[in-house]
């Protein structure tokens, strides 16, 4: 069972939205009805389902409507129609008590500016959902320190922001979110105002640390790389539609259209490309332990191991019962397809 569910979602802004929905102006372009009726079409009939514990991105640039999604999925915008079913309720529905204890309990936000309160501490940062919960002090300092210390901030508890590096702010504004304990954790592009060296570091750490928490995530951003990096699945947006909904291997190996296609350009094959679509059926049951991969293994982690030995690589089930072995030369082949296009770029 999904977690979300998006259904036939439509956002329009204007005083006239309705006028979008008669029936020789549904399937108008957006900058047509914009220019005909001053309406702009933010979402236009979005289908999502997003599953239990997955990190689902959604990506898209200034303007395609990620931003307008992820804020009505909490509802600090309200759709024009459609339907936002989480565990089976549709948030839409929800009246504003119940909307509140949905915002406080089931759901967290983690904003790009970190949101941080600069006159308390860090542990008075981390703990601040929890005190509006009204926990008391000594609980929610317990908590808060149990989050701190996931995120990397052990020893850190009685600094305030100001004292702390950006990236370090952000683990703070997402130990908050933790803190409650949420269902679902929304991120509305959380790294997009760090140096680029400390969001490659963030974006590597949100990785190591959903494999512990394994909450569902909504991740909003507009860099294909960090949707790679961090997603499992990934929705591409333009003009409030989803052009193209896949894994990070489905997006960059078999783009939908050619605005995907120039949007994965850059993106090596080597970096998404899964081991068990390269294996093949191993000619014998023995192989060297030393070498042994996952099927979900990516091929770029693979590269030391061509080095080290020649090898057909030997590719284990969670099991630990031989599946497959990839073969030196298709690990090659991809490498020397990225290096050809490392150097059209060029």
């Amino acid at each position: 069972m999904s977690n979300i569910e998006i259904v036939n979602l439509w956002k329009v802004f204007g005083n006239d939205p309705e006028i979008v929905f008669e029936p020789e102006n549904i399937n108008k372009t957006r900058s047509e009805i914009q220019d005909e009726f001053n309406q702009v079409v933010a979402l236009r009939n979005v289908n999502l389902s997003i599953n239990p514990g997955e990190t689902f991105v959604v990506m898209g640039l200034s303007g395609s409507g990620k931003s307008t999604l992820v804020r009505a999925l909490i509802r600090l915008i309200d759709p024009t129609s459609g339907s936002i079913l989480i565990n089976n309720q549709d948030v839409l529905q929800y009246n504003n008590q119940e909307l509140e204890n949905f915002r406080r309990h089931t759901v967290a936000m983690v904003f790009q500016h970190f949101g941080l309160f600069p006159h308390r501490t860090v542990l008075e940062n981390a703990a601040y959902g929890l005190e509006v919960q009204k926990v008391d002090t000594e609980a929610r300092n317990q908590k808060a320190l149990e989050v701190l210390e996931l995120v990397g901030l052990s020893g850190w508890e009685s600094s305030y922001p100001s004292e702390l590096s950006g990236g370090m702010q952000q683990r703070v504004g997402i130990a908050r979110a933790l803190a409650v304990e949420p269902d679902i954790l929304l991120m509305d592009e959380p790294f997009s105002g760090l140096d680029p060296l400390i969001r490659r570091q963030m974006r590597i750490e949100l990785k190591k640390l959903q494999q512990t928490i394994q909450k569902t995530i909504v991740f909003i951003t507009h860099d294909l790389d960090e949707a790679i990096t961090v997603g499992d699945r990934i929705a591409i947006m333009r003009d409030g539609e989803v052009t193209q909904l896949g894994t990070p291997e489905e997006i960059v190996t078999n783009p939908a259209n050619s605005f995907v296609e120039e949007f994965t350009f850059d993106i090596p094959k080597t970096r998404v490309t899964s081991v068990s679509n390269i294996m093949v059926k191993p000619s014998s049951q023995e192989f060297d332990r030393r070498y042994v991969v996952a099927p979900e293994s990516i091929v770029e982690d693979m590269i030391p191991l061509v080095l080290e030995t020649g090898d057909p690589i030997p590719v284990v089930d969670s099991k630990d019962e031989l599946v497959g072995v990839v073969p030196q030369e298709k690990i090659l082949e991809l490498v020397a397809q990225s290096a050809r296009q490392e150097y059209s770029e060029e």
